[in-house]
């Protein structure tokens, strides 16, 4: 009781941004190491990319520095405060759209879209830590205004321009963060994403509940040509976005 009381009094966390940290280049003077926060954060990207959120400590982030980890902590305070940096410093890799180039709303959208689901199928990690932190940083906050100014551009009214980009990203959230977890159980499981397809689909074709739609989603395939799973979530995922486009397309028209 005396914990839980404690933790309902801590003060819930903000974000690196908000808290006069993001910019800092050390505490004090001097460097240790030679490091800087830059080097710790892309080091950070690769061991996540490596081997997960689940594996990642400052021990082993100082590890592979080789350094120790009071000198990362001289360039973060916490752990949260370095996957802060990492989520943003991976938003930086998406490319800049400018809005306002005159192109068709319709194609920006798409490689809005497209560009997302790729970070997330990129970064395995990446879907967990949207869903914990503010995501205000810089390169986040540069993704989403481009977002709103395409979506602005649509014709659609204002008050249904938020419904709008939740409808697109947070399908492509949820198609990408599908994804990506498939491919790293695939890589677990030292296969190919095709191999552990058909593995998969064979023990389940034994189960009575299941096998219904097992058998239907070998139909759909087969009448597709056989393709592929990258070729299945490439054309699952157009087909998709392009019904997006086209109802958002439908609720202009209907003023």
């Amino acid at each position: 009781m005396v914990r839980a009381a404690q933790r309902a009094e801590r003060p819930a966390r903000t974000s690196v941004w908000l808290e006069g940290k993001a910019r800092r280049g050390g505490r004090g003077g001097g460097q240790p190491s030679g490091l800087d926060r830059d080097r710790i954060t892309e080091a950070t990207v690769r061991l996540l990319d490596a081997e997960g959120l689940a594996r990642f400590s400052m021990r082993r982030l100082a590890a592979e520095l080789k350094v120790t980890a009071m000198s990362v902590y001289w360039y973060v305070d916490t752990k949260d405060d370095l996957l802060e940096l990492a989520l943003d410093a991976v938003f930086g890799e998406l490319r800049r759209l400018d809005a306002d180039a005159g192109e068709d709303w319709r194609g920006q959208l798409r490689t809005l879209a497209r560009d997302y689901r790729a970070l997330l199928v990129r970064h395995p990690w990446l879907s967990q830590l949207i869903g914990t932190f503010l995501n205000i940083g810089p390169h986040h906050l540069a993704f989403s205004r481009a977002v709103r100014q395409v979506i602005r551009r649509t014709g659609l009214p204002v008050h249904g321009q938020a419904g709008a980009i939740s409808a697109v990203f947070q399908f492509v959230y949820g198609h990408g963060t599908v994804e990506s977890h498939f491919t790293a159980r695939c890589a677990d499981a030292g296969m190919t994403r095709d191999d552990y397809y058909r593995q998969a689909m064979s023990a389940v074709s034994h189960s009575p509940a299941a096998s219904d739609a097992v058998q239907e989603s070998a139909e759909i395939r087969e009448a597709r040509g056989g393709d592929t799973v990258a070729e299945m979530l490439e054309r699952d995922f157009e087909f998709a976005l392009d019904l997006l486009v086209a109802g958002i397309e439908a609720m202009v028209a209907r003023g």
